[in-house]
């Protein structure tokens, strides 16, 4: 098997997941007909959909548009128990809306999400009045809705931003207007730099304007109107910075050059600024009428970077790690512990099969690259973003496999047949 040398590329991605399901919930809620268009048709999304329509929502797919009647916030509770896969938005958005929901909902999901943390955002739900029931602080969670009194909410947001929007989305629905603080009780407040992934706050907070809330940003939290609910909406999906990581990381490893057409270059993604993460590594960033477009170097430099705000990132930059000049050092992701996989776990034992010094951090790591590396065996963990940043390895790495490929499904479902298209063969899918 051949290694792939100076790749010369022009890319469409998959419109992001994230901004799809926020602006699901808030046509949902909103007082008429909405149109999603350009949605993600990943996982994530399909099981969004199928939850709202539990929900009494009536949603139609025609093309790439979705039209949405809106219910006004009055949501009915769903007949049967509902299922959300691995899925951490549509389970932390779906436990939200069933609190204006007249009767109870359970909500479960598959092995890893029953192991993933709720407990703070169902402690900001009671503030608000709902009674909730949970696995010790984890899924399954039965919400037992009604009206949300508003008044003033405490969150810790350090373990996932998404409790945050859960009840930012909701919050216009409110009795009274809510006081939305960053912070347990006992700290009183945290200031914005505790939280996790802050710029999916931003991606909420212009969602909810756009369909019409009143959400103001203050320095400890937000403040939302319960006097200006959501309005019907057109609203387009833009293209996903995430998933086009895993290209642009392809041009870097490869001294190449890739163009990703359907980005917003003025976007709020937090994965956005992972082009400055390759222009510190040494690629030039190129944003032009045909695109944004990253072009490789010869010797790509080792890095010390905090990726709070962009920590679906950081299994990409780790595998570039193995090719840069020097080491990698990852900071300030402790939360990476709570995804689909705890994936400094999972990135540090991956590496380490390629016989790379991997220092493994409580928030975290450290990687030496080696230099010459003989193909390995990839355990997935059923984890899309350990799947497809690996696969930028096999573009240099001969004899990569990776086990359960189709796991990109929740994210990008197309990413094999679109790598595969601009790039010769260079991994192999088992398991």
């Amino acid at each position: 098997m051949t290694t792939v040398e100076n790749i010369n590329a022009v890319v469409r991605v998959p419109t992001s997941k994230s901004i799809t399901n926020r602006a699901l919930i808030a046509a949902a809620l909103a007082n008429g007909v909405s149109e999603v268009v350009d949605f993600s048709t990943a996982d994530d999304c399909r099981l969004m959909i199928e939850a709202l329509r539990k929900f009494g929502v009536s949603i139609e797919e025609i093309g790439n548009k979705l039209i949405v009647t809106g219910t006004g916030g009055k949501i009915k509770a769903s007949d049967s128990d509902i299922f959300v896969g691995n899925a951490g938005t549509t389970m932390r958005f779906l436990a939200g809306l069933a609190a204006l929901a007249d009767g109870s909902t359970i909500i479960y999901g598959d092995e890893r999400m029953n192991l993933r943390p709720i407990g703070d955002l169902t402690t900001a739900l009671e503030q608000l009045g709902i009674r909730i029931e949970t696995n010790n602080g984890y899924p399954p969670v039965k919400i037992v809705g009604g009206e949300l009194k508003g008044g003033t909410v405490h969150i810790d947001a350090s373990k996932s931003s998404q409790f945050v929007s859960s009840i930012l989305l909701i919050a216009p629905y409110a009795i009274q207007d809510v006081d939305l603080v960053l912070g347990d009780r006992a700290r009183s407040t945290m200031p914005f730099g505790r939280v996790a992934s802050k710029p999916y706050l931003d991606i909420t907070r212009v969602v909810m304007q756009s369909f019409g809330a009143d959400v103001q940003e203050k320095t400890n939290g937000y403040y939302i109107s319960s006097t200006k609910r959501y309005q019907p909406a057109t609203y387009i999906i833009e293209g996903d910075y995430s998933s086009a990581s895993y290209f642009f990381a392809a041009a870097a490893v490869t001294g190449g050059k890739v163009t990703v057409q359907n980005l917003n270059p003025h976007s709020k993604q937090g994965d956005a600024g992972f082009l400055e993460v390759l222009q510190k590594m040494g690629c030039k960033i190129i944003k032009d009428v045909s695109g944004i477009t990253v072009v490789g170097c010869p010797e790509l430099s080792g890095i010390t970077i905090d990726m709070n705000e962009m920590p679906d990132m950081v299994p990409t930059l780790a595998v570039m790690a193995l090719f840069a000049n020097g080491k990698t050092k990852i900071e300030n992701v402790a939360h990476l512990r709570y995804k689909e996989s705890d994936r400094l776990y999972s990135l540090a034992t991956e590496i380490r099969k390629l016989g790379v010094e991997v220092t493994e951090f409580d928030d975290g790591l450290e990687i030496v690259p080696k230099g010459k590396y003989i193909g390995v065996v990839i355990e997935t963990y059923n984890d899309h973003r350990i799947a497809m940043s690996f696969a930028i390895a096999g573009l240099k790495i001969p004899g990569i496999k990776i086990i359960n490929p189709g796991c990109v499904k929740k994210s990008f479902p197309d990413f094999w047949d679109e790598f595969s298209q601009h790039f010769p063969p260079h991994c192999k899918g088992g398991g």
